[in-house]
């Protein structure tokens, strides 16, 4: 079974407990833990990639692309060494655009790149592998034909693109306690995964349904 496969009905369960994941976490951060994004950003943020970290990794080891040869335990492995790379990926990626390097950052910076690394690196490598020539299709939306496409590519580019445009109030001389790093760089990337779940399950459900009257 390819990834061409997956029946959108999954793919919808995958998007629908990744997204309650996330929401659990805001909600058991806010109203257990007694603690906000703005006043204790590092604090949710862990608390956030602690409950994500393994329905993001088993939920989409279960559609990945090649299970005649990865099992899914080997999917599930993947997904665990692929997160801290993802990570490093993402802090790297940040600190060259601007993000602040201060040691008092630290903490801020590893909790948020590990929530961007599961937004946007680990279901990639736990359906593809490390495969060059899909991730290459992937990162330029180049033939998107299959549903696991849709289900990795769409939401890490919403992610991306929200952190981008949350950054945007970070310089502004509002002297708002949420421009701090990397408070609102957080609510965008969140509300573009969000938006990407919702273009990638709009694009799958149309494709069924060009199927069917195939």
């Amino acid at each position: 079974m390819n990834g061409g496969s997956t029946p959108a009905g999954r793919a919808v369960a995958v998007h629908f407990v990744c997204v309650v994941a996330l929401a659990a976490g805001g909600w058991i951060s806010r109203h257990v833990c007694s603690s906000g994004l703005v006043s204790e950003p590092a604090r949710v943020l862990r608390l956030l990639v602690v409950i994500e970290s393994p329905v993001v990794i088993i939920a989409y080891s279960l559609v990945r692309s090649d299970k005649e040869r990865t099992s899914f335990l080997k999917a599930v492995g993947r997904g665990f060494l692929g997160l801290p790379l993802g990570a490093l990926l993402n802090a790297f990626g940040a600190i060259v655009l601007g993000a602040p390097f201060w040691i008092e950052y630290l903490k801020r910076t590893i909790n948020w790149s590990l929530l961007m690394s599961l937004f946007t690196f680990v279901p990639a490598v736990c359906v593809f592998g490390y495969s060059r020539k899909d991730w290459l299709r992937i990162l330029a939306l180049a033939k998107m034909a299959r549903v696991v496409d849709y289900m990795v590519s769409l939401p890490a580019h919403g992610a991306v693109i929200g952190a981008w445009f949350g950054a945007w109030p970070m310089p502004l001389d509002w002297e708002r306690p949420w421009q701090e790093w990397p408070i609102c760089v957080t609510y965008g990337a969140v509300l573009g995964y969000v938006v990407g779940v919702l273009a990638s399950l709009s694009f799958i459900l149309c494709q069924k349904v060009h199927k069917k009257e195939d």
